[in-house]
């Protein structure tokens, strides 16, 4: 079985010990992945700190055409690492654009997006300060070296978003993929370090230990991290001894809420795909739905239609549109919610029953009857399954939404956008979204508020992010 390596400092790297990655959908071994070694990921982060002063002080204009030259290798590239995105993630294959499933070639598209975005921003000194006698100028300049960790949902777009916008800044990258979606992210690594120079960016892999002996290195200069907001407390806290500058984008468990003067027919199609994109395995998908009562029940009859007629498989096969849960145990979770959702008083709309065979399969699940407090309600279930709360009054579904430490976004839908303005005014989240969920553009800042983290990714104030604040005060008598 072949064992695709690690990139340092434009090598491939291997590990005597190894593991493998699993196809989803199958079950199948697809290959077998390096676990780095604590010394390993020291001579990564070695590397990216001896190659960051060069890269650094490269002209501007030099670094940008070369993250343009990135975009270009993700494009012609497209097809073979949508094909790893599909087989080791599981998402369908899919297409791009209207009337297209969201899925690997979607994410595919997205990389390149989000690196031809970045490589078109400038970063010009400020003059934030000017008098007859002094002149103060703000200059942004790199951290140094990014230790950047990736999730498994969306394997290849989530790294472009830590990666790309710190090289294009200056910064070298050491990238560490999930244990869960390796092979994708180290072929995609391996395919644009070779448009870069040595060392610019490099990658360590294997399972928790080795992200947290990244993040424990000395010569860490900023960490950037999706995933659970378990796992962010354990890297905040490595991160506090060394106090080293964080981005943490963590658990979502967004509220969506229907106002009663919305069109059920309208808004289906947009709730179900705010809800079940990439099987409601994305950070920002609607999780809690509050829908008033004289709509409720039309809302669950669209949604259910819906549920029911989209096609789920294997997403190497034609005219797919769902695809498994990405690995065993975010299903077992998946599983004990809606359990636990049955014996708390939940009705089970559509779905709700374990799919025998092999892979992860669990069919779309609209679930009524369950108030706040419900542990699906409660907890994010990154799967797919939806808990839909009947409100009588608005301030009562405000007060729900904003009732969890989570504050990824929301969403209102309504036929009023004024109506609908002022109830999102109203909502504790980094996004909020009206009559849409979970659409974010390359150059609208994405970030979380309360326990879903902070900082930003996107446009100028994400490419800010990965820079620090550099004053030159001059006086100028």
């Amino acid at each position: 079985m072949k064992i695709y390596d690690n990139t340092v400092g434009g090598r491939r790297i291997g590990a005597q010990r190894t593991f493998e990655s699993f196809n989803p959908a199958t079950g199948e071994a697809l290959g077998r992945v390096p676990h780095s070694t604590p010394e390993q990921v020291r001579e990564a982060v070695a590397t990216a700190r001896a190659a960051q002063p060069a890269w650094a002080a490269r002209p501007d204009a030099e670094r940008r055409a070369l993250t343009m030259k990135i975009a270009e290798v993700i494009r012609a590239n497209a097809d073979y690492l949508a094909g790893w995105v599909t087989r080791e993630q599981g998402k369908p294959l899919g297409g791009v654009g209207p009337g297209q499933v969201p899925g690997a070639h979607f994410e595919l598209f997205g990389c390149q997006v989000w690196t031809e975005v970045p490589a078109g921003l400038e970063l010009p000194v400020e003059v934030v300060f000017e008098d007859a006698t002094r002149r103060d100028e703000l200059h942004r300049k790199p951290y140094g070296v990014i230790a950047a960790i990736a999730p498994w949902n969306w394997p290849l777009l989530i790294a472009v978003w830590q990666i790309v916008p710190a090289i294009r800044a200056g910064n070298t990258v050491v990238l560490k993929p999930s244990e869960y979606t390796s092979i994708g992210t180290l072929e995609m690594v391996r395919l644009i370090a070779e448009v870069l120079p040595p060392g610019v960016i490099n990658t360590v892999s294997g399972p928790g230990d080795v992200g947290a002996a990244l993040v424990d290195q000395p010569y860490i200069d900023k960490i950037m991290f999706t995933g659970s907001s378990a796992s962010g407390v354990k890297i905040l806290a490595t991160a506090a001894r060394h106090l080293t500058p964080t981005t943490m984008e963590l658990g979502g468990n967004d509220a969506a809420i229907v106002l009663p003067d919305a069109d059920p027919k309208a808004i289906a199609m947009g709730l179900f795909w705010g809800a079940f994109i990439n099987m409601g395995q994305t950070c920002a998908c609607a999780k809690r739905l509050y829908v008033h009562e004289s709509l409720h029940d039309a809302v669950v009859a669209e949604l259910k239609a819906i549920a029911e007629s989209v096609p789920m498989g294997d997403g190497l096969e034609e005219g797919i549109v769902m695809g498994p849960i990405q690995n065993r145990m975010q299903y077992n979770k998946v599983v004990s919610l809606v359990e636990s959702a049955r014996s708390e008083g939940g009705q089970i709309v559509c779905g709700g029953t374990e799919r025998v065979g092999p892979g992860n399969f669990y069919p779309p699940t609209l679930i009524t009857g369950l108030t706040d407090g419900a542990r699906l309600v409660d907890e994010e279930q990154f799967g797919p399954v939806l808990p839909i709360i009947r409100y009588a009054d608005v301030d009562q579904a405000i007060a729900g939404a904003n009732r969890l430490d989570a504050g990824l976004g929301a969403s209102v839908w309504s036929s009023s956008l004024d109506t609908a303005r002022a109830v999102a005014s109203r909502l504790q989240a980094g996004t909020v979204w009206i009559n849409q969920h979970g659409t974010i553009h390359p150059m609208v800042p994405f970030g979380g508020t309360k326990g879903s983290g902070w900082d930003v990714e996107f446009g100028i104030d994400g490419l800010k992010a990965v820079t620090q604040a550099s004053v030159l005060s001059i006086n100028k008598a």
